[in-house]
């Protein structure tokens, strides 16, 4: 038979209502007391019915995980970090993809929320960065936590995890300058996405930190996909003269340069260094392997995770962290050999 609540009541010597203040992971219970609800728990095998409790309570135990992404990667480090904070303080985890650009996105939000009676929300970008999404959720009294590129927040109204993108993007301009570099061409992602501006920012800071003049021909519009990176790189290798590195907004548009490079003939990086953004699976899968910026996606989804938990509950939180991306080293930048002419 099923072993229920009344069972780990029973063997612990506690009320049912004690049981339930553990597994919800309430801060005013006896640490003695917790000790003795988790051990029956564990003896007993007791799997709590989130979904029942989610019914019957008050309160609900469900977080919303909203994102509009394209990279796979990306989205399955954030969900891994999120199940994580989820499943070590008792929720339950519910998945909504959507697009940011459509008209009833903001309708469509709140009536998930709603109906799905859910205690936050994990907001990625674009949505975390839509001041329209923002105030609708806001109007409805929805807990969220955003996660956004930049370096400060200038929304002060709820929890923010910081991803310091154009400290990033810096560094890895500035490693490909360290090794002689000085035409160096940016293949951008999503231009709604404040990423891929802060990314830009960072690029364009390094050249002018290092007195290199801007090339606006090697500045590529795109989108954070492969068939982006393969389109932008062939734009850059049919220049007459051609760029002899390339910052790529993330690894999978790097992955695209690189592949449409070896096509044409050039080897990496004798001939062409290309870095990446991220450090997600799509930097260690190409040959040569991508120099990229490290972003622990599954970690900062666990932390503003947490962070919304904690806030729900009225614990003491951190209501923002910032998080500080850096470069990785590999094999696919090196010394600039001379820049040839082509056609």
């Amino acid at each position: 038979m099923k072993v229920t609540i009344n069972d780990v009541a029973k063997y612990a010597g506690v009320s049912i209502k004690t049981v339930s203040r553990v597994t919800n992971n309430e801060p005013s219970v006896k640490q003695a007391t917790v000790d003795k609800v988790n051990e029956a728990i564990k003896a007993l095998n007791y799997q709590p019915n989130l979904a029942a409790r989610n019914l019957a309570g008050t309160k609900s135990y469900a977080i919303g995980f909203i994102y509009d992404n394209p990279n796979a990667y990306y989205i399955i480090d954030m969900q891994n970090g999120i199940l994580a904070a989820c499943k070590d303080k008792g929720y339950e985890l519910v998945i909504h993809p959507c697009n940011a650009k459509s008209e009833t996105i903001c309708d469509e939000l709140t009536a998930l929320v709603k109906y799905s009676r859910l205690a936050g929300l994990v907001l990625t970008p674009p949505l975390s960065e839509d001041p329209k999404v923002l105030k609708a959720l806001t109007e409805i009294d929805a807990n969220y936590v955003r996660i956004i590129a930049g370096e400060k927040d200038n929304d002060q109204n709820g929890l923010t995890i910081l991803v310091n993108d154009k400290f990033g993007a810096v560094e890895i301009t500035q490693h490909l300058i360290d090794l002689g570099h000085k035409h160096i061409a940016f293949l951008s992602g999503d231009l709604h996405h404040e990423s891929t501006k802060e990314r830009l920012l960072g690029f364009k800071q390094a050249l002018t930190i290092n007195g290199l003049k801007l090339n606006e021909n090697y500045i590529i519009e795109g989108k954070y996909s492969f068939e982006s990176g393969v389109d932008g790189a062939n734009k850059l290798i049919k220049l007459k003269h051609r760029p002899t590195a390339i910052v790529a907004c993330n690894d999978e548009i790097a992955a695209g340069a690189l592949f449409a490079a070896r096509l044409a003939g050039l080897d990496i990086p004798a001939d062409l260094s290309i870095v990446g953004f991220e450090d997600s699976p799509f930097s260690r899968q190409t040959w040569p392997k991508l120099t990229t910026v490290h972003q622990p996606n599954a970690e900062i989804a666990q932390v503003a995770t947490k962070l919304l938990i904690a806030k729900r509950r009225e614990q003491d939180a951190i209501y923002s962290k910032t998080f500080t991306p850096e470069p990785i080293i590999r094999d696919s930048s090196a010394i600039p050999m001379s820049r040839p002419k082509i056609g």
